[in-house]
């Protein structure tokens, strides 16, 4: 009964908030929130109305039980409604889970090379063209932000963005340091060398979520340059921004206008604090829980590509699967593995309910 009236309770709220929206009587703020809330909400209401349709066909089936010319009909249509009924109570379960709110932001991404010289910066560009593939098959768009490329089209660093519904939610498992095993272009002895680079997935903060005051930044302006040191242009188009009150540095030269490098770093200045601030909250509300899947930490060795094999292990699920080349290709590899992921993190989130 309690959850039959929770499920009610969400079908009254989604045609509350409806009705709110079609009046006209908010805009702004309230109407984005709102708005946010009747999408949760919508994905929901499917999986209740079917629901609630099993329960009145056993409630039904029940009551034709009584009449013996329909009890054969009755059973059968009894024993069909039971077998569904366990698996719209799963998703139901799942459905209910607390939600990320920032599940539904665009993300920036930072991918920074780690041990192993040339190699580590040449896994770093590989990383950087896995996600842009994936991105671009999922129809997000691709800003890159912050670029520091080497001779041989690889990355010491690159920052960038991931404009689209949801990507927080199918790749914030992918923060974390991610290895490569292979033999080197430039490894003449043929010896497998292991590289790493790190991989940090901020979601995109909006205005609402984060308000700076311009009080607290140092906004310093400077030359682009490009690799080797090259001029890129002769104005002073690139800006550092540092948060006063958290020393946060961040910058961008990859734009021609200092007005575009400004907003990046504005961009990217948010959604860092953004993420400082959802960590110490998450901190607060449960520091006796460290999620196995969903712990975020930059320094945490997540994943190995072994190339000899043709391999990727997610070693936080240990789960294997030898579709490496699909899966630096951004493939549907690369969403089995996302998949798997926010399985088990939905299954310990169940596990910690009860």
């Amino acid at each position: 009964m309690l959850l039959a009236q929770k499920l009610k309770d969400i079908q009254i709220r989604a045609a509350g908030i409806e009705h709110q929206m079609n009046s006209g009587d908010v805009s702004g703020a309230d109407l984005t929130k709102l708005s946010k809330e009747y999408s949760r909400l919508a994905e929901i209401l499917p999986i209740v109305t079917e629901y609630f349709n099993i329960q009145t066909g056993i409630h039904d089936a029940e009551e034709m039980l009584n009449d013996p010319d329909l009890k054969s009909l009755a059973n059968e249509q009894l024993s069909e409604f039971k077998k569904l009924l366990p698996n719209i109570e799963q998703q139901l379960q799942i459905a209910l889970l607390p939600k990320d709110d920032a599940d539904d932001h665009s993300v920036i991404m930072e991918i920074r090379a780690g041990v192993g010289g040339e190699e580590s910066a040449l896994f770093a560009g590989d990383l950087f063209n896995q996600y842009k593939s994936y991105a671009l098959r999922h129809g997000w768009k691709i800003e890159i932000i912050e670029e520091n490329p080497t001779s041989l089209h690889g990355y010491k660093e690159i920052i960038f963005k991931i404009v689209g519904q949801g990507a927080y939610a199918r790749l914030k498992f992918e923060s974390g340091i991610h290895r490569v095993q292979r033999v080197p272009e430039t490894e003449a002895s043929g010896r497998i060398h292991t590289s790493a680079a790190s991989v940090a997935v901020m979601p995109e903060a909006e205005d609402i979520d984060v308000v700076i005051d311009e009080k607290d930044l140092r906004i310093d302006t400077y030359r682009s340059q490009g690799a080797g040191g090259q001029h890129v242009n002769k104005t002073d188009s690139a800006v550092r921004i540092t948060h006063i009150p958290t020393n946060i540095v961040v910058s961008s030269q990859n734009e021609r206008s200092q007005i575009q490098n400004r907003a990046f770093c504005m961009d990217v200045l948010r959604s860092k604090l953004y993420e400082k601030q959802r960590t110490e909250q998450q901190s607060s509300r449960d520091s006796s829980r460290r999620s196995m899947v969903g712990s975020g930490d930059r320094s945490e060795k997540i994943r190995t590509y072994n190339f000899p094999e043709q391999r990727v292990t997610d070693h936080r699920i240990k789960l294997t699967l030898y579709k490496l080349d699909d899966i630096l290709m951004g493939g549907a590899g690369l969403d089995e593995m996302i998949d798997a992921l926010i399985a088990a993190d939905q299954l310990e989130q169940l596990a910690n309910l009860k």
